[in-house]
């Protein structure tokens, strides 16, 4: 069951009619009951939170003008899913940890994680960080496709901006900036126009000021072309890398499951260095596809080396 400080908290919101906070507390509650397999609970939770019209609670859907801009995502499950460095594991889990314990970091003056910024290649974790973490909390997952913002709506992308942060204030949910330094980059840089500039000055102060419930995650491939005042604007920095060894035995295991042959996955592993994490995954999909298209029950280590090596040709041509 709930825990005491939630029920309370929830109470609390519903006599100050505070609607944003109660749709916060009540997806809190939601997350909790799947933690602990109560499925079907946590689905109720949702679906009573959804459902405006039965609701006194307001809940806010993308509208049309930013349907190409923002996506729903794809929630990921659970953190054991994602396979990155112990240390910033417990950092994702102190992220979680602190949004679930939102009302007693409040008492004492101060707040949760909820700006964090993602820095790395691409492929090693950055989107499915933000999946888990809405999965963790119980919060919707929200894409914003940053390019599609810039590119298209040049000239209007202030007012674009302005409307996805009234979004972030309206709608409780995990918000992906992917592909950051595309909005991002630095005041001053040889690409730099006078719309970006205004842009960026306009999404510091949109970032720094906002008191929502939301969690703004923004994602970027490229951490030294982002300006340097937007990192005081980040509650926490998170760095990834291209996996080491261990991570991708892990990977690979994790990937194959029942469809791993009588191999160590630790014989192969090397085969798949200078691999993203996306990469590696993709090779274990493709050497299962092959399995299962050829009648087998079990991926072989030599379709798996060819698989890993196929990913890495595509570089070198």
């Amino acid at each position: 069951m709930a825990k005491a400080e939630q029920i309370k908290a929830l109470i609390r919101s519903h006599l100050k009619r505070d609607d944003e906070r109660f749709v916060t507390i009540a997806l809190q509650l939601a997350a909790n009951e799947a933690k602990k397999g109560h499925s079907t609970l946590a689905h109720e939770i949702r679906s009573l939170v959804d459902q405006r019209t039965e609701s006194n609670v307001t809940v806010v859907s993308i509208s049309d003008d930013l349907a190409d801009l923002v996506q729903q995502g794809n929630l990921t499950g659970e953190l054991t899913s994602l396979v990155v460095r112990d240390e910033l594991k417990k950092r994702i889990e102190r992220i979680v940890k602190e949004f679930h314990q939102a009302e007693k970091l409040a008492r004492h003056g101060l707040g949760n994680r909820r700006k964090i910024l993602l820095s790395g290649p691409p492929g090693t974790g950055k989107t499915m960080t933000a999946a888990v973490l809405a999965s963790q909390t119980g919060l919707p997952f929200y894409v914003i496709q940053i390019d599609r913002l810039v590119t298209k709506y040049l000239g209007e992308t202030g007012a674009k901006v302005r409307q996805i942060f009234a979004m972030i204030r309206k709608r409780p949910g995990v918000y992906l900036f992917d592909e950051f330094d595309a909005i991002g980059a630095q005041r001053g840089s040889e690409n730099d126009v006078g719309e970006m500039r205004r842009v960026l000055n306009a999404l510091l102060q949109f970032i720094e000021k906002d008191d929502s419930r939301s969690i703004i995650v923004a994602a970027t491939n490229n951490l030294s072309a982002l300006d340097s005042a937007l990192f005081r604007r980040f509650d926490d920095i998170l760095n990834y890398d291209k996996p080491t060894i261990d991570e991708i035995v892990a990977l690979i295991e994790n990937r194959l499951g029942t469809f791993k042959g009588r191999f160590s996955a630790a014989s192969i592993a090397k085969k798949a260095i200078g691999l993203s994490h996306a990469e590696i995954t993709q090779a274990c999909d493709d050497a299962i596809k092959d399995a299962i298209l050829s009648d087998r029950k079990k991926v072989t280590q030599a379709c798996l080396a060819q698989t890993l090596f196929d990913r890495k040709a595509a570089y070198s041509n």
